[in-house]
């Protein structure tokens, strides 16, 4: 309750407007993902709906207050040598009917990258769980959610869904945006 006040504060404070709804359980991608604010404003989203998102957030990040303030708002700390035994565990945290979001920023925030990462496709394949897609637009100052689909297993199908999502979407820094496309599609059409 305390969380969902805090996040309708501060997003009223910063003139951003919330929009969209939510799944209790599923895997979350947040993009674009071009700085670090944007998943702050993505998390504020989900406290406003009463949501702790299982945020994956490198290991090293953990470390004095920063590690404390991650902790405590549902970041799980992954080990970028061994990511495996991370998403194990999550993915047996997801068994049952309770609440459970995992929210992975597929694409990267420090430079534009040539693919997404396809993590979040291939633990939706595995739990069964729908995608929801997270948003960020910068001139229009919302955050919110968009659809909700279950992967069918067609990369390429599956991947159009996010490309027109997103096709519109801005980030803080719009040109650090990699266009959503997986490795397993194969390379792009030029």
């Amino acid at each position: 309750m305390l969380r969902r006040r805090i996040a309708g504060l501060v997003l009223r404070a910063v003139r951003w407007k919330a929009v969209g709804e939510v799944p209790q359980r599923g895997v979350l991608v947040g993009a674009p993902h071009t700085s670090n604010w944007d998943w702050v404003l993505t998390m504020l989203l989900a406290w406003r709906y009463g949501i702790t998102i299982r945020l994956l957030v490198k290991q090293e990040l953990f470390v004095g207050p920063l590690g404390w303030l991650l902790r405590r708002t549902g970041a799980v700390e992954l080990d970028r040598r061994n990511p495996a035994a991370t998403i194990k565990q999550l993915l047996a945290e997801s068994e049952g009917g309770d609440p459970w979001l995992i929210g992975i920023a597929a694409e990267g925030t420090r430079s534009r990258g040539d693919y997404w990462k396809s993590g979040f496709y291939r633990i939706a394949q595995q739990t069964g769980l729908p995608v929801t897609l997270a948003f960020l637009d910068v001139p229009s100052r919302t955050v919110g959610w968009g659809p909700t689909f279950h992967v069918t297993g067609d990369v390429s199908a599956d991947m159009d869904v996010l490309r027109e999502f997103y096709a519109d979407k801005t980030g803080f820094k719009p040109e650090g945006f990699t266009p959503p496309r997986l490795r397993e599609e194969g390379p792009a059409a030029g």
